[in-house]
């Protein structure tokens, strides 16, 4: 499969990091865990927001509910003290629960490691409903499928429909699991944003890619048309240190790239972004009573305000991109995008070029 990138679809003029994906945060680890049998398209997606332990040495972190209908655990505490100390988990509505108490379980076993007793501790647990794709009641996720999706984690991680993002819909077309990233250089060092999404909103009327109204060109081609509901988890992480306000500031600025793909955040639509820092570590042991970190003037917050809403649109681009067609026993069926228009669109652009170069004919040896 290919990401929109690969399809000459190009958003925003902000240089990406190495991957183009929210790994490419120094330390961020991914990993998925996929069911798919005849009753299920679901699965778990796991970001490692840290490459040691994030209890021991907290990671600063905020979140910004865009709209409520959702069912994310730990975003109380988030709010209160301003750090997460586990992975962050997406899976379905109806499995956050057993996912919630399979963290708790993971945690005690690391920290155990490390001689740390674990007393409490505040797992962050993100959710979309899979159940058009997905026999949801079942609740099949729980400790061995988080475990393997923790040890599955890595840089370059796959995206589409895996993981978490296996059973979702996006916009009446399948979406799934999306990553991009942008870098900044301030003072000579290089800064990343990085943002991972789960699509799983709207309806095909609202599609929109790189400010074409797609969704209403393709729509004719569709079986069935959804609602404008479902939700969407966009998780933001960053290397540059900034404080909670901060943060919070930035991550709010994923919304910008969330409309401009079509969404209207709908009433029963749970819209929830997660950001995180890996600049200005909290440590658990650190038995000082004043800390010092460093902190970027707000001056310097607006180019990466543009950075954020940017890898939000093309995260949930890659979402599209890379998902596929998704069938399930009910008789349902979710076409992926580049099946009912990406793949035309790249065939029509390469004639264009065809065109235009004529006659250097070995510029696209597999046309058409």
């Amino acid at each position: 499969m290919k990401r929109i990138r690969d399809y000459g679809i190009v958003i925003g003029s902000g240089k990406t990091g190495r991957f183009n994906k929210i790994t490419d945060v120094l330390g961020v680890k991914v990993g998925h865990y996929t069911l798919e049998d005849d009753r299920h398209n679901t699965g778990i997606t796991v970001i490692l927001p840290c490459s040691d332990n994030p209890y021991i040495n907290k990671v600063m972190a905020t979140s910004h509910v865009i709209n409520g209908y959702g069912k994310t655990q730990g975003l109380v505490q988030v709010e209160e003290l301003g750090y997460i100390e586990t992975p962050i988990v997406l899976t379905n509505t109806l499995n956050v629960g057993k996912v919630h108490d399979s963290v708790v379980s993971y945690m005690i076993d690391e920290c155990n490691k490390e001689n740390e007793i674990v007393t409490s501790i505040n797992p962050v647990v993100g959710e979309v409903n899979d159940s058009p794709l997905n026999d949801i009641q079942e609740r099949c996720l729980g400790e061995k499928e988080l475990r393997e999706a923790i040890s599955n984690a890595k840089v370059d991680f796959e995206e589409g429909s895996i993981g978490a993002g296996k059973g979702t819909v996006c916009c009446g077309v399948k979406g799934g699991i999306g990553s991009s990233s942008r870098i900044t250089i301030i003072d000579g060092k290089i800064y990343t944003i990085g943002v991972l999404v789960q699509t799983n909103y709207g309806g095909i009327n609202d599609l929109i890619v790189d400010g074409v109204k797609v969704g209403e060109q393709i729509k004719n081609k569709l079986e069935e048309i959804e609602d404008n509901k479902g939700s969407v988890m966009i998780v933001v992480a960053t290397d540059l240190p900034v404080s909670e306000r901060q943060l919070k500031r930035i991550i709010k600025r994923a919304e910008v790239g969330l409309v401009r793909t079509g969404s209207t955040i709908g009433s029963d639509s749970g819209d929830v972004v997660i950001g995180f820092t890996t600049a200005n570590r909290i440590n658990k042991l650190d038995n000082k009573h004043f800390r010092n970190y460093m902190l970027v003037t707000e001056d310097k917050l607006n180019y990466v305000f543009k950075m954020v809403a940017d890898a939000t649109e093309e995260a949930i681009l890659n979402s599209l991109a890379m998902a596929r067609t998704t069938s399930y026993y009910k008789g349902k069926t979710r076409y992926s995008l580049t099946e009912l228009y990406l793949n035309d669109y790249w065939k029509n652009k390469k004639y264009d070029a065809y065109i235009e170069n004529f006659p250097v004919l070995n510029q696209f040896p597999d046309f058409p």
